[in-house]
């Protein structure tokens, strides 16, 4: 989970994400939302793919990238097992103050 943690560090990743849950997009597709170079936005879809955030599947002569929702609800769901944990220890430490 370090690699997926370690990609969501960049905000330049986040807004590929965001975008790839709007839709399934081409890396042209991607690097027209962004002000930088293709190398660039490859070098972030790498990234992601390495996170396992990313999937990219070849259609024709184009590569087209999605997001793994897997990955996406593991993180999410790690999320709010340790927002769950810390409220129930909110809850009991609560309790022994009273």
């Amino acid at each position: 989970m370090n690699e997926t943690f370690k990609a969501l560090s960049d905000p330049t990743r986040r807004k590929i994400i965001r975008l790839l849950r709007e839709r399934d997009m081409t890396a042209g597709e991607i690097a027209d939302q962004f002000n930088m170079t293709k190398p660039s936005i490859s070098h972030h879809l790498n990234s992601l793919k390495q996170a396992r955030l990313v999937l990219d599947e070849r259609r024709g002569q184009n590569i087209v990238y999605s997001l793994n929702s897997t990955v996406v609800q593991e993180v999410i769901g790690w999320f709010l097992e340790i927002t769950g944990t810390a409220a129930e220890k909110g809850e009991k430490k609560g309790a022994h103050e009273k």
